[in-house]
């Protein structure tokens, strides 16, 4: 067994725990960075979708986050809809990285410590409802591989307090976000919501991962929609 003392690092507002990140082991089962791989994507869902995109275009070799939803079907995948809880889809980012700077296990690492709280059932913090729910999408067996023992290692190391809720789910479909909900933390830094529970995230980011932290975040904005919203759908 591995076992890590870990570290949590907390940022108050008004009195009020607005995040709490734990530094946390590296996967054991890695795919590594290699000279010769194409662009490849993954999808994960940890809250508001606001937040996790932050964090993820504040990542070097992320070359695009597209907030969105995965895990139910096309007709209801708008955010109205979404709200209710009942469609099945979960608020989501599909990351967009490059193999040749940064692993799909390091995305892993960032997103169970930084991204969200891998703790907490359907829910993060304020936001309640299956779709705040914490999932992995995987595009691949080998995706499903390396997260399934990514969880393993770090239940039993007990990095976490409680139980590791995280979902492993088979990608199907991803729908982007409508377009107000892109970049949305970059775009309104000065939002309560964002100052409390987004913000922190960003800079728990640069605190534990300096190596792979990039002051200037990629934005959907800054690129052709028509690019971000290129067909993933199987």
């Amino acid at each position: 067994m591995v076992t890590v003392a870990a570290s949590v690092y907390m940022i108050s507002v008004n009195g009020a725990v607005a995040e709490v990140a734990i530094r946390i082991p590296p996967p054991v089962i890695d795919v590594p960075v290699e000279p010769n791989t194409s662009l490849q994507t993954a999808v994960f869902a940890g809250g508001c979708f606001w937040g996790v995109q932050g964090v993820f275009q504040h990542t070097k070799g992320v070359l695009n986050a597209v907030s969105g939803y995965a895990g139910g079907e096309k007709e209801t995948a708008n955010y109205r809809s979404v709200s209710t809880g009942k469609t099945g889809h979960a608020e989501s980012v599909l990351v967009t990285y490059d193999p040749k700077q940064i692993s799909y296990g390091k995305l892993l690492q960032i997103y169970f410590s930084v991204a969200h709280d891998p703790t907490q059932l359907n829910k993060q913090y304020p936001d309640t409802g299956t779709q705040y729910r914490s999932a992995i999408f995987f595009r691949d067996a080998n995706q499903k591989r390396i997260a399934e023992h990514y969880i393993s290692q770090l239940e039993a190391a007990k990095v976490y307090r409680n139980k590791i809720v995280t979902q492993l789910n088979p990608f199907t479909a991803y729908y982007p976000a409508e377009s107000y909900h892109q970049d949305y933390a970059a775009l309104h830094p000065e939002s309560g919501y964002i100052s409390q529970f987004d913000l922190p995230k960003i800079a728990n980011l640069k605190r534990l991962f300096p190596e792979q932290y990039r002051e200037e975040p990629v934005l959907v904005t800054s690129q052709s929609m028509a690019k971000a919203r290129v067909s993933v759908e199987k």
